[in-house]
Order: C-alpha cells, then sequence, then structure tokens
C-alpha cells in the first residue's frame, strides 16, 4: 500500500481528496469527450426526475447479474465491441461522480476520499478522482487524515465482481475501519457518507454480506447492470451507471434496465430514498442584489430578470402561481402561464367559468408568484385583475395551435367529468370537425385577465437564510407616480 504524507491543511472552499492505494499502473485519460455526456439543464433535470420515478416505480423488474455473467459481459465489452479496459474504467469513473453530484452536493460534501484497490474497480475510482473531480465542482487534493473526522465521503472502490475469497491486508483493516464509521453514524455521532462502487467490499458479489463483517454503505453504485449481492443492499440510494451495453447484449442476456434520463450517465434505481422532511435545506450562494443596481421601474426590473432566465435556458420560465379568493376570504392558488406583460401589467387565459374566474369576478385582486430555481430568483407581484378585450382574447385563441383551441373548447374547467374518456371522446370529435383547416371558434366563455401591479417583490436566494428581498411599491413626488425600493428583512 502506498499511502502519501500529510500535507498543509487546504484553503480551498471544497476540497476532493483520495487515498491511493491501487496496485498496478494506469496511464492518464483526457475526459474531455466525455464529460459532455453529464448535463445539467433544467429540462433534462425534468427529465431525470421523470424517469427516476418510473425507474424505482419498476425496480422489482431490473436484471441482476451472476458473477459469471458479469465476467462474460465485460470480456464481450472489451472484444467485439473494442472497448478498452481504460475507457470502460473512465466512463464507470464518470457514472460514480454524477451520481454522487445527484445526491451529494459538493457545497455540503466537498471532502471527498476514494480508496482504491487492485483491479477494475480501483481504476474507476482512480479516475472518478483524477478526471471527473473538477468538472462536477469538486477540487481535489491529496491527505492522509482521520477518516471520522476530515472527510464527508468516503468512496469504497477496493474491490470488484472478479474478487474471490477473503480480503488480504491492507483492505481487511480499511474495511474493518470503515465498518466502524457505518456504527458510529448508527449511534447517532457524526461519520462520513460510504459510497460503494458496484460490490461494497467484503461482500459475496452474489450473496451479498455473508459474514456479517462487510462494508454497510449509505450509496451503491451498480455499473453496467446491477449484480445480485445488489439485492440485499438496504441503505437509501442505490444508482446505476455505464450506458454503454450495445443492444445484442441487452438482448442475448435479456437484460431489463431503467431509461437514463437525458444525457445523464447515472439512472436511480431501487427504493425511494427516505427523506426528513425537516432536514431539507439550500444553502444558496448568489452574488449580492443591491438597491443600486436595480431599475426605477419594476417593469423592467421583471423583464430583466425574465431574460435571464430566458438565456439561462430554465424550462417553462413564464410559469406562476396565482393566487385568488371570493368573497369568503378563503384563498386557493395554481399554476398558469404569463401570455404577456407590459407597462399595463400582466395577462395570462382561462375559462371565464373556472373557479379562479368566480373567485374574480367576486374579489378582482390576486398576486402572482414566479419562481426560478435554476437562478435562486423569485418574484411577488400583487394588483387588481380585469378581463383583456374580446379582440386580445380573440387574437391569442387564433394564434395558438389548433389542438390547444379545440382543448379549450371541450375543457369545462373546474367541473365534475365522468372519466378522461369522455373529455377523449369529444376532442376526437372536433377534431374531425375542423379536419378541413376551417376557423375555429373562440368559446365566449374563455379569454384573458390582466393584473395590474400594485406592489412587487424580488427575492434572491442567499448563504444562511441572509437572502435579499426588495420591496417596490407605489409612491408619488410631486403629483408624479413612482415607485419607491426598500429592503426588507429576510
Amino acid at each position: 500500500m502506498q499511502i502519501l504524507p500529510l500535507s498543509p491543511k487546504p484553503t480551498l472552499q471544497i476540497v476532493f481528496q483520495f487515498l491511493y492505494v491501487f496496485q498496478g499502473f494506469l496511464n492518464p485519460i483526457s475526459s474531455s469527450a466525455i464529460r459532455a455526456f453529464c448535463s445539467n439543464s433544467t429540462e433534462n433535470r425534468g427529465n431525470r426526475v421523470a424517469l427516476s420515478v418510473r425507474s424505482m416505480e419498476n425496480r422489482d423488474f431490473i436484471s441482476y447479474l451472476t458473477q459469471r455473467e458479469a465476467a462474460e459481459i465485460d470480456e464481450n465489452l472489451m472484444g467485439p465491441f473494442g472497448f478498452s479496459v481504460d475507457q470502460l474504467m473512465e466512463l464507470a469513473g464518470l457514472s460514480v461522480a454524477t451520481s454522487i453530484a445527484e445526491v451529494y452536493k459538493p457545497s455540503e460534501f466537498g471532502r471527498v476520499l476514494t480508496i482504491c484497490g487492485p483491479g477494475n474497480n480501483g481504476g474507476d475510482g482512480l479516475l472518478l478522482s483524477w478526471n471527473h473531480s473538477q468538472s462536477l465542482s469538486y477540487r481535489w487534493m491529496i491527505y492522509l487524515l482521520d477518516l471520522s473526522k476530515e472527510f464527508d465521503i468516503l468512496v469504497d472502490a477496493m474491490f470488484g465482481f472478479s474478487f474471490h475469497g477473503a480480503p488480504r491486508p491492507p483492505f481487511d483493516n480499511l474495511i474493518q475501519r470503515l465498518v466502524c464509521l457505518h456504527n458510529y453514524g448508527e449511534a447517532g455521532q457524526k461519520s462520513p457518507v460510504i459510497v460503494s462502487i458496484d460490490i461494497p467490499s467484503g461482500w459475496h458479489v452474489e450473496e451479498g454480506d455473508v459474514s456479517g463483517e462487510g462494508i454497510k454503505p449509505d450509496m451503491l453504485v451498480s455499473l453496467t447492470a446491477p449484480k445480485l449481492c445488489a439485492k440485499m443492499f438496504s441503505g437509501p440510494h442505490h444508482f446505476l451507471g455505464g450506458r454503454f451495453i450495445p443492444p445484442s447484449i441487452v438482448n442475448k442476456y435479456k437484460l431489463h434496465l431503467p431509461p437514463y434520463p437525458g444525457t445523464s450517465m447515472c439512472v436511480r434505481i431501487g427504493k425511494p430514498p427516505q427523506v426528513d422532511i425537516s432536514s431539507l435545506r439550500e444553502n444558496y450562494i448568489s452574488p449580492d442584489f443591491l438597491e443600486e443596481h436595480v431599475e426605477a421601474d419594476p417593469i423592467n426590473q421583471f423583464r430583466k430578470w425574465f431574460d435571464d432566465v430566458i438565456a439561462a435556458g430554465l424550462r417553462e420560465p413564464n410559469a406562476m402561481s396565482l393566487s385568488t379568493a371570493g368573497k369568503d376570504g378563503k384563498p386557493s392558488s395554481r399554476m398558469v402561464l404569463l401570455k404577456g406583460v407590459d407597462k399595463d401589467g400582466f395577462v395570462w387565459y382561462t375559462n371565464y367559468e373556472s373557479r379562479k374566474a368566480n373567485e374574480l369576478s367576486e374579489n378582482p385582486h390576486a398576486s402572482l408568484l414566479f419562481y426560478w430555481e435554476g437562478l435562486n430568483r423569485q418574484v411577488r407581484v400583487e394588483g387588481s385583475v380585469q378581463k383583456v378585450s374580446d379582440e386580445e382574447s380573440e387574437r391569442y385563441f387564433h394564434s395558438r395551435p389548433r389542438g390547444s383551441q379545440i382543448g379549450a373548447i371541450v375543457s369545462k374547467q373546474s367541473t365534475v367529468v365522468p372519466g378522461r374518456n369522455v373529455l377523449h371522446q369529444e376532442y376526437k370529435e372536433l377534431e374531425e370537425k375542423f379536419s378541413d383547416g376551417s376557423l375555429i371558434p373562440k368559446p365566449k366563455n374563455w379569454g384573458g385577465y390582466r393584473l395590474t401591479p400594485k406592489l412587487f417583490e424580488f427575492w434572491r436566494g442567499q448563504k444562511s437564510r441572509l437572502h435579499d428581498r426588495l420591496l417596490y411599491s407605489p409612491h408619488e413626488i410631486n403629483g408624479q407616480r413612482t415607485w419607491k425600493v426598500e429592503r426588507l428583512a429576510p
């Protein structure tokens, strides 16, 4: 075992650390082409969530490999399909890195130790540390410190599916130390998170932790397909990584694997994580939002932020929560889509016989809330509401796709319907009726509303809950209507 000497404590905010116990050698490999697979766009994030949920719902149908099957697939990948061992380890290292980043944010779990052993798993762990830390906002340096105090995440890359027999020194001692750390965590003492690659060290590839002396990881990242021992994994996070199995191998071994979301190199499998809702929190990091930097007119400030959201490529940037209350004063909220904004206010369209419309007829005041998670921003707007002109509603209605126009006619919004089949049947009938391309008439009970703003609040998330909140309220100077900007306590 090679142990690198202790270095001075780093001053870097985020540190990625590893203990090199890899016996053998690897040539440095460029990962620039591989990193293109890792995407953090909001659209892909939405796809990730949907596909991850679907994968968890179908977790009982996922294939598990025996030790022989795993070895055969590896031989096929490095034989007929032309992968080299360093390419497979490069992809595996990226898969593990992206899996860790899905659960453990670098801003909260910055100090990572990777323990690498002989064989492919050691190479996966080494490339995880060497090539993929910086691309996922981790930084790495080399230290050997107290495992229980100096690290947030310990990556177990000691053994893979080809391992046989009992672990020998120095790995037996390392496994024992990791087991002790897990026991500390169960006893309520602070201990690092343990992530195992493919096979938790000390486990039998097919039978699991037979001796009861193996590592009990918090996360397991299976590669290619989960091995039989993964059925015995009971930790909160199980991911599958790899995404390099050709269809012919999938067919030959009759593999049932979950779809990978977007361009991600990992997908969550296994049971849904148990979450302590009270512990969920985000420590936002944003540039300061200061009074001297804002526009004098809040509509201009809104447009400025909205342009930023568009440039960032966030999904459905015009989605907003609309809150209304009837004469009984009971509020209700729902998501709608902004369809226009100008000096006169904010416009959206709906059915004039819906619940929100009935409440607006009784109480023509409402509030809007925009939340853009990707930029740590939200905007709250309050004001009075009026219907837009019939001409404006007519123009917008006929600018919509024909399917949306038919949908507006079919949907008697907020009323009880016998079933979804009724809506589909009515839609099909109208689709056939207007199949000749003739003009689809706008329903009389459908149109737009405009909220005239009386108050704006712009919010930006900051560290330690010291958020920025700037309030715009109407103000008159020498008979001229203007806006006063004030800072609110977070």
